[in-house]
């Protein structure tokens, strides 16, 4: 492949890179995908999402038989946990992705580089797997390269006791304590997990409250489910040292100019992600990027170079797959000269913890911040009879409607299957719906789903079941 033209180089083989490269092919174009790594599909399918929410559902199922299932008349004795046999579970789910992705390659035609990539210049990216190194040319460059985990200074990884999600997903060994750094989505899924299976879990959090992205009540709910479990957490927290012992970590951390040191075998730290453009020459032949790192782009994701695009963790917004995708599309879905968009007011966000966490538009506080009047309507799925046939009623349904137009502009969901749930509430919005429609659309009962309906009906004080 050394010195072919193609019409689209795509770097990386993330959610953003592999769905705009099997787009761009289905659209004419002559496609080759760069991915440094053996297998395709990037940080989502091998070290994040699916492999993380393979061990969330088995862990799920272990706390079940273990203590779950009494209440529905089943007695479940002995009940032990083989380790080895859950990750064999999980690596064979993201086995099962990553080889898909293959086929879909060949099927539309890709050409799979693997290799690291380098800007040659504008056009010509110079990839170097080992010892032998090619040069691809391209009329159009696409940056998905996706992003790493943040490192914080007092704890720098190792890859044994000071662990980032990636070693996270793999430990050999239940920790006797995990101390997790960092309140938000990955630390607080990868905490359950480890809880589930019998491990102590401290969540060391800097800020007041955790999930600061999404609605602050929900978060407060979220916390407190968590805490039943058996979750510790301390906020308003900074862990500002560390050192190794025979046993594992004993962290320093600061409180409101009080220091104390807690340890733990295991610290995961859950700071956040950066964008990975090390070693990638973007900046070497001008592409600009922000006081954050992150590429900057125009409307259409074209980069300061012209021909040069970027998407995904790599540029500004939330770092979630599925936005990653959406730009995916319509970053190649411009450049062949269709009209396209993403609506970034109806990118859903979601914790995946028990019970799960999903948002979507604008939380209160943001409303309050652009000077929206809200009419607010709830329901706890305490008052939804799947909820209570399922015995799984902790949570609320919230949805925010504009107190002039009666226009949803945020809807949030803590409880069973909020990931699910969520969904309904995106083309609500994407639509531009207003709370009466959804309040005169038919669910099925009994369904969780009912919660918004019931919801959309408070938000006009017309709540049957409440």
């Amino acid at each position: 492949m050394a010195g072919e033209a193609y019409d689209l180089i795509v770097i990386g083989s993330g959610p953003g890179g592999y769905v705009a490269a099997i787009r761009a092919s289905q659209l004419g174009m002559r496609v080759a995908c760069i991915e440094k790594d053996a297998t395709l599909g990037g940080t989502c399918l091998n070290v994040g999402c699916i492999p993380s929410k393979a061990l969330l559902d088995s862990s799920e199922l272990y706390l079940q038989a273990r203590s779950g299932l009494a209440a529905h008349g089943i007695g479940v004795g002995g009940v032990t946990l083989d380790l080895p046999a859950m990750m064999a579970r999980k690596d064979k789910v993201v086995k099962l992705g990553t080889s898909g992705l293959g086929s879909l390659f060949k099927k539309n035609g890709i050409d799979r580089v693997q290799g690291r990539a380098r800007f040659a210049d504008a056009r010509r990216v110079v990839v170097r797997d080992g010892d032998r190194e090619q040069t691809l040319s391209g009329d159009r460059i696409l940056i998905a390269s996706g992003s790493e985990a943040a490192a914080l200074q007092a704890l720098p990884f190792d890859g044994e006791r000071v662990v980032s999600s990636t070693e996270a997903l793999t430990l050999a060994a239940v920790p006797q304590h995990l101390l997790v750094i960092g309140g938000g989505a990955i630390g607080l899924e990868l905490g359950s997990v480890w809880l589930r299976l019998g491990a102590k879990v401290t969540v060391v959090e800097f800020l007041d409250r955790i999930v600061p992205m999404m609605d602050r009540q929900m978060g407060a709910a979220l916390q407190k489910a968590l805490q039943k479990q058996g979750m510790t957490f301390l906020l308003e927290t900074a862990a500002v040292g560390a050192e190794r012992t025979a046993a594992g970590m004993k962290v320093t951390l600061e409180s409101k100019g009080q220091r104390s040191e807690v340890e733990a075998d295991v610290v995961l730290v859950a700071v956040g992600r950066r964008p990975h453009l090390d070693g990638l020459g973007a900046r070497e032949i001008g592409v600009a990027v922000d006081e954050r790192n992150r590429v900057v782009v125009d409307e259409r994701f074209e980069t300061s170079v012209a021909g040069v695009f970027a998407i995904g963790d790599v540029i500004a917004g939330p770092m979630l797959a599925h936005k990653a995708e959406e730009e995916g599309t319509a970053a190649v879905e411009m450049m062949a000269g269709q009209a396209a968009r993403v609506n970034y007011a109806a990118i859903p966000s979601v914790v995946y913890t028990w019970p799960e966490l999903a948002s979507v538009g604008l939380t209160e506080e943001e409303a309050a911040g652009r000077g929206i009047p809200l009419a607010i309507g709830v329901c706890p799925f305490q008052a939804n009879g799947r909820a209570r046939s399922l015995g799984e009623t902790v949570g609320t349904a919230k949805i925010l409607a504009d107190a002039g137009t009666d226009r949803i502009v945020g809807v949030h969901v803590l409880g069973p299957r909020a990931s699910d749930l969520i969904a309904e509430a995106v083309v609500a919005i994407e639509f531009g719906a207003a709370a009466e429609d959804l309040a005169r659309s038919v669910h099925a009962h009994p369904t969780l789903s009912e919660a918004l309906k019931e919801a959309a009906l408070a938000v006009a004080k017309r709540a049957i079941h409440l």
